[in-house]
């Protein structure tokens, strides 16, 4: 009788198109993948596969019984997350997740995930968003946080908060009283986000300007290290001021007042379509309650700042 793992093997076959990815996507090895493959087509009585090429792709055949497969592991994966109790969502959630997340309210998710799906584990990769979402697009991870949304086809998409951006500086920079025009901003060196993100090429633009001297512009892949060097008195960072809350409360930090107006930094929970995807759905709708509290919180303490 043809189980589901047999089943659940050969949807991803298809969707990654290789043996070696499916192995990859269910922690086995290739000889096992061809084993069910092999077993499958066996109870089915016709192949399934073609495997002429580098490239798995599905038969006439295989291109029907991908469309059953699909509604059986979907029915499988509801079934399990509305009738078993929550430690039936269980196995790992690869999770990849922007800096910025990781010093404000992943902590208290992987807090609630612990509580509320005890048997699922969270495998977490913390990178800037272009490369997330390429892993994403690639499968090699199955949840993102990043700045959003993803454009891409089966993609979907929850808006989980915004993100206000300041310009932080060390009171010894003397920038702390009163309005700081952007020519005075302009004789420090900017301190913000690392080349390729959306936040570097916005902060580059807005000192792009003749009136100004050439920017010295500091990048880094690290916010903790942003966040040194503005302490240091190196430079003005520019970054969400939610993640300087301690820098802030006891003055090693000041929020400078300026007129420049940065579009906030929009963050969304992004997976692609699968029928296996409730966990994945769960989880984010998790961390979008999470996420729409915390930026409560934190713009509340910011505001006192």
């Amino acid at each position: 009788m043809t189980d589901f793992r047999s089943i659940e093997t050969f949807l991803w076959v298809v969707k990654l198109g290789s043996f070696r990815g499916a192995a990859q996507r269910l922690n086995t090895t290739q000889p096992a993948i061809s084993q069910r493959i092999a077993q499958l087509e066996r109870e089915m009585g016709v192949k399934l596969l073609n495997r002429d090429h580098r490239v798995a792709s599905p038969t006439p055949s295989g291109r029907l019984m991908m469309i059953y497969a699909e509604k059986l592991i979907g029915l499988r994966s509801e079934m399990m997350a509305e009738v078993g109790d929550r430690s039936a969502m269980r196995g790992a959630l690869r999770l990849g997740v922007a800096e910025t997340i990781v010093h404000t309210w992943l902590p208290r998710l992987v807090k609630s995930v612990n509580e509320v799906y005890p048997n699922l584990s969270l495998e977490i990769e913390v990178d800037i968003t272009p490369n997330l979402t390429q892993r994403l697009l690639a499968q090699e991870i199955e949840l993102a946080f990043v700045l959003g949304p993803v454009s891409a086809s089966g993609a979907h998409n929850h808006v989980l908060c915004d993100y206000p951006i300041g310009f932080l500086a060390s009171p010894a920079l003397g920038l702390g009283d009163g309005p700081v025009a952007r020519q005075d901003l302009a004789r420090f060196p900017i301190i913000t986000f690392p080349r390729k993100t959306q936040p570097y090429e916005t902060v580059r633009a807005l000192f792009n300007a003749p009136d100004l001297p050439p920017i010295r512009l500091h990048a880094s892949t690290s916010l903790a290290t942003v966040i040194h060097m503005a302490n240091e008195g190196l430079g003005i960072a520019v970054i969400p001021a939610a993640i300087v809350e301690n820098e802030l409360a006891d003055g090693r930090l000041q929020l400078l007042d300026t007129d420049l107006k940065l579009p906030p930094l929009t963050f969304t929970a992004s997976w692609l379509a699968s029928p296996d995807a409730v966990a994945i759905e769960r989880v984010a709708n998790l961390a979008r309650q999470i996420a729409q509290a915390s930026v409560a919180v934190d713009g509340a303490r910011v505001a006192r700042h």
